[in-house]
This record gives structure tokens, C-alpha cells and sequence, in this order.
């Protein structure tokens, strides 16, 4: 049940980060981590990541759920823990953001890093986790899935 306690730990340390910035900084403050490279500030994001479909929040709040049970299935039916893990990442991700979609309609982001003068679009734990969990997943997709072996069809008849 590892990926129970991983899709929790993501959920619980998206929330409480969140929580954590919604209390202590103003949407337009910009607090220095790494001055020039890393800031904290707060975001409100009513889109998708890199601010895809703004302001139609229906389609997340639609779209995730059914992800959600696909993805829940696939973990239930699968005994690899490696894709367990990768797919409690993902589920944990996307169950932080669609929380805060529910409870305010936008998701709150306030990870803000800049490449040179370009400023990175601001993100979250649970986008963390999200995008690790694809990246791990297309690995695993590439390098590690084997399909199985398929019998051929001679030793089909035999067998019978």
C-alpha cells in the first residue's frame, strides 16, 4: 500500500504549503529565495499549467475525476510497484489541484523561477509531482515495460 502513503504525502504537503503561502504573502508580493533566480509569491491560476484554457475551470473539474478512476484502476489492477508509485505521484498531484479548484475555483501556485529574464510559469507541489510522475511514467513506458509474451498459435493447438 506504498502508493497509498505516496499519493497522501503529496496531497497533505501540497495543501499545507498552500496553506502556508495563502497566510503569509500578498498576491503581489515577490520574496527573493535566490535573488535574480528563485522567488516565493501567490498566484491564483484559473487555467491549466502554462495558463492553458483560463477561466474554464469546468473542464478540469470534469476532466480530472474520470483521470482520477483511470488511473486509480490501473494502480489497483497493477502489481508493479515501480508504475504504482509513478501513477501515486500523478493521482496525488492532480487530487491537490482539483482541491483547490473545488474550494476556490483556481489553483494556487507560487513557485516562481526565472531562466535568465525569462520568468518560468509559477507552480506547486502537486504540479511537482504531476510532472515527475509523467517523466517516471514515460521511462518506465520506454525502458522498463515488457508486453507479455504472446503463445504462437501452433502451441495453442497443441496445448488443447
Amino acid at each position: 500500500m506504498l502508493w497509498i502513503i505516496i499519493t497522501l504525502l503529496v496531497i497533505i504537503t501540497d495543501q499545507l504549503t498552500k496553506y502556508i503561502v495563502v497566510k503569509n504573502i500578498e498576491p503581489s508580493d515577490m520574496i527573493p529565495v535566490i535573488d535574480k533566480f528563485f522567488y516565493l509569491t501567490l498566484h491564483r491560476n484559473p487555467g491549466g499549467a502554462w495558463g492553458i484554457f483560463q477561466n474554464n475551470s469546468t473542464i478540469f473539474l470534469i476532466l480530472i475525476p474520470v483521470i482520477a478512476i483511470f488511473v486509480l484502476i490501473t494502480i489497483i489492477r497493477n502489481n508493479d510497484r515501480f508504475l504504482r508509485v509513478v501513477l501515486a505521484l500523478i493521482l496525488g498531484g492532480a487530487i491537490g489541484n482539483y482541491i483547490d479548484r473545488i474550494a476556490g475555483g483556481k489553483v494556487i501556485d507560487f513557485l516562481l523561477f526565472y531562466i535568465g529574464s525569462y520568468p518560468f510559469p509559477i507552480f506547486n507541489v502537486a504540479d511537482i509531482a504531476v510532472t515527475c510522475g509523467t517523466i517516471l511514467l514515460a521511462v518506465y513506458v520506454l525502458f522498463i515495460y515488457k508486453e507479455p509474451e504472446k503463445k504462437e498459435q501452433g502451441e495453442e493447438q497443441n496445448e488443447e
